[in-house]
Formats: C-alpha cells, sequence, structure tokens
C-alpha cells in the first residue's frame, strides 16, 4: 500500500527543489554522507514518533528507549504525535531541539554535520494524510536517493524526488536535537536563540549555562544568548558569573533590563554603589521598566548604610 500511496504522489506534480540540487550541487556539500552509526528502533505502529526521537536523542549521546517517551510526546487520542510534543519530548530529556530550515540543502548540510534529522513525512495524500515521522541518516547525491531510519526499515534508501513530495506535504518540517554546547550546524541567530531560550525553561540550570556558552560562541553579542546565560548563572549560584554575563549585555545594548539584573546582582553581591551605578544607566533608558528600575533602586537605598 506504501508503494501504490507513493507512486500515487509521484503523479500529483513535479518536486521543486531536487532537479536543482541534483543538476547543480551546493558548494561545499559532500556527495554522499551515511550516519551508519545512528541507532535504529523499529517500530510499525503509530509509535513512529517515540522511535524517532529515542533514534536522534541516543545518536546525540542522550540513549532512550522509545519506551520511555510514549508518555510524553504520543497523544491516544491523535493516535500519533504532534510537532510540538515532539520537541518539548527532546527538550525534557535535555536536548537541544531546533528547528531546520525547509530545504533538501540545509537538511544535508546537518547529516554532513554529523547530525541526523527528525522529518515529518506525509506518506498519504493531500485529502487521506498519513503523517510519519522518520530520521534521515544520509542521502547519495549521485544516486538521488536520501537514507532513512523509518519505521520497520533500518535503511531506507528513498528517491530524493519521491521524498520531497511527501516532506513537502508535511510543510518540511524538521528538527534536529543536540546535546547542550553544540548547535545546529543551519540555524540561523533567531533560531538558534529561540531554541536554546526554549531549552532552559526545562533543563537544569548548570546545562542551560552550557547551552547558551555554546550560542555566544557563535555569536558573542546576542542579547537574548547573554541574558539567557546570566539567568541561568544566577540560578546555578553563580552569581559573580551571572553578573558578568548582565554586564556585556549590557554594555553591548544598553538595555534598561540588563542593567537592573545586573544592579540586582550587585547588590547581592555586596557592592551597593556598583549597584546604583547600573540602575543610574538603566534609568537613562528605562522605557516601560522604569518602575522596575526604582523597585531596585529602593531596595540599594534599604541596603545602604546611612553616613
Amino acid at each position: 500500500m506504501l508503494a501504490l500511496l507513493l507512486a500515487a504522489l509521484l503523479a500529483g506534480g513535479c518536486a521543486t527543489q531536487t532537479p536543482v540540487l541534483l543538476a547543480q550541487p551546493p558548494t561545499g556539500l559532500p556527495s554522499r554522507i551515511e550516519l551508519a552509526d545512528t541507532p535504529f528502533f523499529p517500530d510499525d505502529s503509530h509509535f513512529c514518533g517515540p522511535a524517532a526521537l529515542a533514534t536522534s536523542l541516543s545518536a546525540a549521546g542522550l540513549p532512550t528507549r522509545p519506551e520511555t517517551l510514549v508518555d510524553h510526546v504520543f497523544l491516544p487520542g491523535r493516535a500519533g504525535s504532534l510537532q510540538v510534543e515532539m520537541l518539548a519530548g527532546a527538550r525534557r530529556s535535555g536536548a537541544v531541539a531546533t528547528l531546520v530550515p525547509p530545504t533538501l540543502e540545509a537538511l544535508f548540510r546537518e547529516l554532513a554535520a554529523g547530525h541526523p534529522v527528525i522529518v515529518l513525512q506525509n506518506i498519504g495524500l493531500s485529502w487521506a494524510p498519513s503523517w510519519h515521522y522518520a530520521v534521515a541518516i544520509g542521502y547519495d547525491l549521485e544516486a538521488g536517493e536520501i537514507l532513512l531510519r523509518s519505521g520497520p526499515m533500518k535503511r531506507q534508501a528513498l528517491a530524493l524526488r519521491t521524498f520531497e513530495h511527501t516532506w513537502r506535504r508535511g510543510e518540511n518540517w524538521a528538527f534536529v536535537t543536540l546535546p547542550p554546547g553544540r548547535l545546529a550546524a543551519t540555524a540561523s541567530e533567531a533560531e538558534a536563540a529561540a531554541a536554546l531560550v526554549a531549552f532552559e525553561r526545562s533543563a537544569p540550570p548548570a546545562a542551560a549555562a552550557t547551552a547558551y556558552r555554546g550560542g555566544l560562541q557563535r555569536w558573542p553579542q546576542n542579547y537574548a544568548l547573554l541574558m539567557g546565560l546570566g539567568n541561568a548563572l544566577y540560578a546555578s549560584g553563580d552569581r559573580n558569573g551571572a553578573e558578568a554575563a548582565f554586564a556585556r549585555a549590557a554594555e553591548t545594548h544598553d538595555h534598561a533590563a540588563a542593567h537592573n539584573n545586573r544592579a540586582r546582582v550587585l547588590l547581592e553581591l555586596g557592592r551597593p554603589a556598583a549597584a546604583r551605578q547600573a540602575v543610574e544607566r538603566g534609568l537613562a533608558n528605562a522605557g516601560p521598566l522604569r518602575a522596575t528600575l526604582l523597585d531596585t533602586l529602593r531596595a540599594i537605598d534599604a541596603a545602604t548604610p546611612a553616613r
């Protein structure tokens, strides 16, 4: 039945990316990649989501079994897993989950970087969808194929043109899971920052700090990453590290929130004079945070011995 459905898909129209990619391979992209050591968890049921996620997490050095993920990512009422649940399940398992740009080139560049990619396919039809998660583990441009860990198949060599049709019907949705400190090869600055902020919400502070440091190695002046690092270090009990991160954010961007956070930490470190200076700098450009900064200033006054 799968073969018949795929044949019907091919009859419905031509791919938009495959011909160009095969005719003019992107610069610097190897012609063939196979991540043969990627774990495999066979599945011939509705649990393709947990199986795909366990595959990706285990490949990232976070050993996981599909059965441990079922309660987190599988929705019995839908007989499947929603994308939001897949991303959240990856983060709860200790991984940074980052969306991959919706192009074959981006997918292949992640594979070339050694990152298996979870992809969402519709292996049915637009009017009769059959949603399926698989894990891309390689490709062969000369053969025009993509390699997948898919359901019960450990190594599915699927024609790239066919894959693109099924993937496009899933809106070209894909993501990678990586341990804190490593970044997706194709992530934009904005997407990486969003992924790291989302990771922080469920990660231990130390892991969040490691993840933010990884992001700052690529984008050392990113405001969200600097503030996130400061918050993570503060939550982990590293007041000096948090103050340094907030200071970098304040010096680089001169945002009131950075000045306020730095002032609060400086006050806890027993440096009220420096805290006052930070608040005063924040008040010069406070905007809607003026009331917050004034509260911090009152806390500084209350902690400052009368002369």
